[in-house]
């Protein structure tokens, strides 16, 4: 019989043979007893040494897939081949993932192209990256002298880069620790999960600020504990609403996400008198802080109370994704004291540590004092994007937005004057007509809201006037 064989190139000619063979015989195309065609007539076909078909087939014979027959010829054996092409899964057990994931929503398509005007939060300005020191400091980084060139790290991180980023969070946001307290995460999606992991078991109660940042909820929701929605209002968190069987909190107090609002003094200090009483850990994720635009910047839970931060019942986390790039995946955790050496075993177990060429270039690039330099230059951009975005739905949306006062972050978030309104169905109007927002109800579990965030990182200043222009005639018909 005839015997269609595909050669690519000239590498492993025999090897090429023997898989296509085998995979014909396992698939049913090649059913028992057929005759395989003589090495000579086969060689011939492909133009190629009857020697190499020759060791296709001694190996597939050896393997026990073919039989050779004195003087007769070479025929697949029995047994093992179905009576034609598989099809559909007959009566295979089906393999299925837990039923939790068939309720969270499909993984978002990063691949899409870019809306005509991008208003999408949580997307920073790349063009302010500061690229050549990055490059210079990451082609220093790849020589073969330099750091661990070949060996692992310890799974907390690069060294210089976790004594550097304590020094940074200890002077630019008031949180006491020292370079043992951190760890280097690929982003701080990781760092949620390495302390989830290390502290709760399945069926545990956790508290998230509704509405809130998805991603931590569905995290959470994924590994299998009881995730609890809880209110938020103008002064953050409602602690009241808490459920003492929490045993974790996760929050975003210095620029709460979607409704940009802070938590009140107040609030805090009753948050943290929660987690002392309840022996709860809160999980302070602090968004945006590096963006404010006036007023003092808020006092970090992880550095209100003695005792409380690095040591006790919080863990900091916090990203480079908005300072840098979201595609250098990283960030890092101010991890609690009891928790640090098992949090480094969940490290190493996930992927060992973050790359360390990355690592290594951050820690210059701060030790330099570029990326101080790089954040002034950034918060005097957004700072002038954040003042035309509230000024221009101040003057030109009345009646269709109320804007929720803030001055931090790199959101401006609007609630709808109509409540009635679907602000899904809204935004899907506003994305017809070239303009990509964020509607506020999908990121609600309990307490709906209807309003829309606007991000300014992606979209260039001279953008931002026609790009409202066509948000507001949107909205209007």
């Amino acid at each position: 019989m005839d015997l269609h064989v595909r050669l690519d190139g000239r590498g492993d000619l025999s090897g090429q043979i023997y898989r296509q063979v085998r995979t014909a015989i396992l698939a049913g195309l090649l059913p028992a007893g057929r005759p395989l065609p003589p090495t000579r007539e086969l060689a011939g076909e492909l133009g190629i040494a009857r020697n190499t078909v020759s060791m296709a087939y001694d190996r597939l014979v050896a393997e026990g897939f073919l039989t050779a027959r004195s003087g007769v010829g070479t025929f697949v054996a029995d047994g093992l081949a179905q009576d034609g092409p598989a099809s559909g899964d007959g009566d295979q057990v089906a393999l299925a993932p837990r039923p939790v994931w068939a309720g969270l929503p499909e993984a978002a398509d990063l691949s899409a192209p870019d809306p005509e005007f991008d208003f999408r939060p949580g997307i920073p300005d790349a063009s302010l990256f500061p690229y050549a020191a990055w490059r210079r400091l990451t082609l220093r980084q790849l020589r073969s002298t330099a750091v661990g060139a070949g060996a692992h790290i310890p799974a907390a991180g690069y060294a210089p880069l976790r004594a550097a980023i304590a020094r940074h969070v200890a002077v630019a946001r008031g949180v006491p620790a020292s370079g043992d307290d951190i760890i280097v995460t690929s982003g701080s999606q990781q760092a949620v999960d390495l302390v989830a992991r290390v502290l709760l078991a399945p069926g545990d109660v956790v508290a998230v600020e509704d509405p809130g940042y998805p991603l931590p909820r569905k995290l959470l929701t994924s590994s299998g504990y009881t995730v609890v929605p809880v209110p938020v209002d103008d002064e953050g968190l409602v602690v009241e609403a808490l459920p003492d069987a929490a045993r974790l909190v996760y929050v975003s107090p210095s620029h709460q996400f979607p409704l940009g609002s802070s938590m009140s003094l107040g609030r805090r200090l009753t948050l943290l008198d929660w987690a002392r009483r309840t022996g709860a850990l809160i999980v302070e994720d602090d968004y945006d802080s590096e963006f404010r635009f006036a007023g003092r910047p808020f006092e970090p839970l992880a550095g209100l109370s003695p005792g409380m931060g690095a040591g006790g019942h919080v863990a900091y986390v916090g990203s480079f994704s908005k300072t840098l790039l979201p595609t250098l995946r990283l960030g890092f955790v101010v991890a609690p004291r009891s928790l640090r050496d098992a949090m480094h075993k969940a490290k190493q177990l996930l992927d060992w540590h973050t790359a360390v060429p990355a690592q290594a270039a951050l820690a210059e690039l701060i030790d330099e004092g570029l990326f101080a330099r790089h954040l002034r230059g950034m918060r005097r951009v957004y700072a002038r994007r954040h003042h035309l975005v509230t000024s221009l739905l101040g003057r030109d949306f009345a009646g269709l937005l109320d804007p929720v006062p803030s001055l931090v972050g790199m959101h401006v978030t609007a609630l709808l004057t109509d409540r009635a309104a679907d602000d899904v169905a809204l935004a899907g109007r506003a994305r017809a007509a070239g303009v990509e927002v964020l509607p506020l109800s999908p990121l609600a579990v309990a307490h709906p809201v209807q309003g829309l965030a606007l991000g300014y990182g992606a979209i260039a200043e001279d953008r931002i006037a026609p790009g409202l222009a066509r948000l507001r005639d949107a909205l209007r018909s």
